[in-house]
């Protein structure tokens, strides 16, 4: 009652706010007939009440220039910064990326069958996740039980080595043994050693919780992207202004195409080497088979170098077994290296990216230098992608200049 006693009905609280409103708007206007017109020269004090103009700001100033120079600097350097803290992810995003390319030709050819994107996308990542496993049933037992036996059969290494005739001469001319029991000691009783050795072998274990996670974190945004890739090519062509938004389209899906058709040519002669070499391996005796076929089919994903590194790592177990094994080994790889080179990988990348032999060579040194084997790997689908742009777009652009 006595809201209403005050105020009035309704309609006088609707004309308060009102004359409230007008009151605000005439305390922040600006009286504009004070204002000189556009023109005009100024006077001595052409706004007495707000104070003179004053002159624009010299743009060719020393101190805007040094402020406005530095403010730039000072962002390049923060975006700088945050890019080389994003590094992991990035790489992570970008492994992720061009591993769906390389799934999602086959996930097309389910969706050909009328199998909905979802189940194509449920078989084709529950494959992979069952290729990844078996790898790992093969690697993982054998690394346990290798690394198992190595850690039992190193005190008898030891004792054999201190046994050995050289040693023994060696350490009664200069007492080596001595010393570097000494030596050993006072590093166990510095601290700072023990805590580095300490920090070291939990940087290792945190090395190798990283590089799970990392993997783990890869297959998630793996399966996202191929549940989501058309909706997020979409999006992007979206972006393109609509006239050129077919052109870029159409390129875009060629590089892809390219790419992906690039990853699983790669890693279907990748799989052929390792099954090979196992074949090879249990023919002639060469122990570890298993894992070392596995590591033959991982670096033979690196383009040039990778087929190689791996024969020498099995020419190296094998020469360690028994010599005679490793000239077998050798015979076979440079053979198979031939008939890989001339015979099976020209028919498997045929359809996929033709990229000239010193293109080749130079995308995979940039690559590597910049990114490591993850650069060496990524470097001739990107050098395929960039000779595409540069013979569709560039080079007709060129021409009708």
């Amino acid at each position: 009652m006595r809201l209403t006693t005050v105020w009035g009905p309704a309609s006088r609280w609707g004309e308060f706010r009102r004359r409230q409103l007008q009151a605000l708007e005439r305390s922040n206007h600006i009286e504009h007939e004070a204002l000189p017109a556009e023109g005009a020269a100024l006077g001595p004090d052409p706004l007495s009440r707000y104070g003179a103009v004053g002159q624009p700001l010299n743009r060719h100033s020393p101190f805007y220039l040094g402020f406005f120079g530095a403010t730039g600097a000072m962002l390049a350097f923060g975006l700088w910064t945050t890019l080389g803290r994003l590094a992991t992810t990035l790489s992570i995003l970008l492994v992720a990326f061009f591993l769906a390319l390389a799934l999602d030709p086959v996930v097309e050819r389910l969706t050909r069958h009328r199998v909905p994107r979802p189940g194509a996308v449920a078989v084709v990542f529950g494959c992979l996740l069952l290729v990844l496993g078996a790898i790992g049933w093969v690697v993982l037992p054998t690394a346990i039980t290798q690394g198992s036996s190595l850690t039992q059969a190193t005190p008898q290494y030891v004792v054999d080595l201190l046994d050995a005739r050289w040693v023994r001469e060696l350490d009664s001319r200069y007492n080596v043994i001595d010393r570097l029991q000494a030596e050993l000691l006072q590093k166990l009783g510095d601290q700072g050693f023990v805590e580095g050795l300490l920090g070291g072998l939990l940087g290792a274990g945190r090395a190798v919780l990283s590089g799970t996670f990392q993997i783990l974190t890869v297959l998630v945004l793996t399966l996202y992207l191929l549940v989501s890739l058309p909706r997020v090519k979409q999006a992007t062509y979206a972006l393109v202004p609509a006239t050129r938004r077919t052109r870029v389209e159409s390129l875009s899906e060629e590089i892809m195409r390219r790419v992906g058709s690039y990853a699983g040519g790669q890693v279907a002669i990748a799989t052929l080497n390792a099954t090979m070499s196992w074949i090879m391996m249990l023919i002639v005796g060469v122990p570890y088979s298993a894992a070392l076929a596995v590591l033959v089919g991982v670096l033979g994903l690196i383009p040039m170098v990778g087929a190689t590194l791996g024969a020498a790592l099995v020419t190296l177990v094998a020469f360690f077994d028994e010599p005679h094994k490793a000239l077998v080994v050798v015979v076979y790889y440079v053979v198979y290296q031939q008939v890989e080179n001339y015979l099976i990988a020209p028919r498997v990348m045929q359809r996929t990216v033709s990229v000239p032999g010193i293109v080749t060579v130079v995308a995979a040194l940039v690559g590597g230098a910049l990114l490591g084997i993850l650069g060496a790997l990524l470097a001739i689908p990107v050098a395929a992608g960039l000779l595409l742009i540069y013979d569709e777009v560039l080079v007709p652009r060129q021409r009708a200049a």
